[in-house]
Formats: structure tokens, C-alpha cells, sequence
């Protein structure tokens, strides 16, 4: 059988997944600190030179990371809204989606490097927060799609139910990672669950 021959956006793009595939292995081995630029090209089967070549730096190749898990999360957030769901049907896709992220978000340690990093390195922050701001802004636009599709008004600006819901998610999503015995997945979803009844599904207590 004949190999088809790819053409050069073809062949970059599959270098690129490949150094970003070997990155994450790498930052969630040793960490963002500890993972080289050689151990990631090493990984990834290229030269240091083919890594300068499709990123700048580690730290824009960790922005990409991130952008990449934060789209593939806004597929599962999108399909909260599919079809002709009823009220209770969407509340319960929303507590599902949020109840999982302990379990399912598996660059959570990934983000919190991210954070770290941003805390520290000033350029970084500039790029780090430009990303946060656009994913906050995505969230605010589905509480607000939500809100009208329930008939429910938010109680909140949904720019401040934003921080506070990722505060939440972050807060108990670092008791889950540290304390998993204690911290189960039944205890997230009554967490979670309390929260959005009340804050975002606006029920009475």
C-alpha cells in the first residue's frame, strides 16, 4: 500500500501534537520546572532545534496545553445544551459535567503550574491571564445561555458567579487530588450539588 506523502502544514501540524503529546507526559512526570525543552523533544522523537521551531518556549507551549484541555471541556459544555432538553435534564447535565472534573480533569496539577508560574514570572502572567480572561468570559456566556433557556434569572453578575464557581471547582478539585479517601466523588457532587441549586439553579434552600 502506497504511504500518502503529507503535505508540510500537514507534517507541521502533526510535529506540533506530537511535542505538545510528549509536554504534558513530561510536565506531569516532573513538572513544568523540572521537564527541559531536550526531555520533551527527546520524548516527542525530535531535536531541540524542531521544538524552537513550533514554540517560542515551554511556557508558550504550556498555554497551548492548556487551550487544548480548555477546548475539548468547552465540547462537553456545549453538549449540556444540545437538543430540546427540559430544565430538570439540563440542571442534571451541569451537576454531572462538575461532579466529574476531579475525576476527569487530568491537567488539573497542569493548570495549577500555570498559576504558580503566572504568580511568579511577570511575562507569563500577561499571556496566562489574557487566556483566563477569555475562559471566563466562555463561562459567563453559558450561565447567561442557561439562565435564559431555564427561565431562571441568575442571582449574580455572571461575571462574579464565574470566579466564584472556578474558585469552588479549584478549591474542592485540590481537596480531591490531596485527600481522594476523604474527599469522594459522592462528597464533590453534594458539594457541588448544594451550590448550584441554590446559587445557579436558584432553588430556596
Amino acid at each position: 500500500m502506497k504511504r500518502t506523502r503529507l503535505t508540510r502544514e500537514q507534517s507541521r501540524d502533526q510535529t506540533r501534537a506530537r511535542l505538545l503529546d510528549a509536554a504534558q507526559a513530561m510536565f506531569m512526570k516532573k513538572g513544568f520546572v523540572g521537564a527541559s525543552v531536550e526531555d520533551i523533544a527527546l520524548a516527542a522523537g525530535y531535536t531541540r532545534g524542531a521544538f524552537y521551531s513550533n514554540f517560542s518556549s515551554k511556557s508558550q507551549l504550556l498555554v497551548e496545553l492548556l487551550r487544548r484541555d480548555h477546548d475539548a471541556m468547552q465540547v462537553q459544555l456545549r453538549a449540556i445544551f444540545e437538543g430540546e432538553a427540559t430544565r430538570e435534564e439540563m440542571e442534571a447535565r451541569v451537576l454531572s459535567f462538575y461532579s466529574r472534573m476531579p475525576q476527569d480533569n487530568k491537567l488539573f496539577l497542569l493548570w495549577v503550574e500555570a498559576k504558580l508560574l503566572a504568580a511568579r514570572d511577570a511575562r507569563f502572567r500577561v499571556r496566562f491571564n489574557a487566556f483566563m480572561k477569555e475562559k471566563r468570559e466562555r463561562l459567563a456566556a453559558y450561565i447567561e445561555e442557561f439562565s435564559a433557556r431555564v427561565g431562571t434569572p441568575v442571582p449574580l453578575d455572571p461575571e462574579l458567579l464565574v470566579v466564584g464557581l472556578i474558585g469552588l471547582c479549584d478549591g474542592v478539585q485540590f481537596f480531591a487530588t490531596a485527600d481522594p479517601q476523604h474527599v469522594t466523588p459522592p462528597l464533590v457532587e453534594a458539594v457541588l450539588g448544594q451550590f448550584f441549586a441554590r446559587v445557579v439553579f436558584g432553588r430556596a434552600p
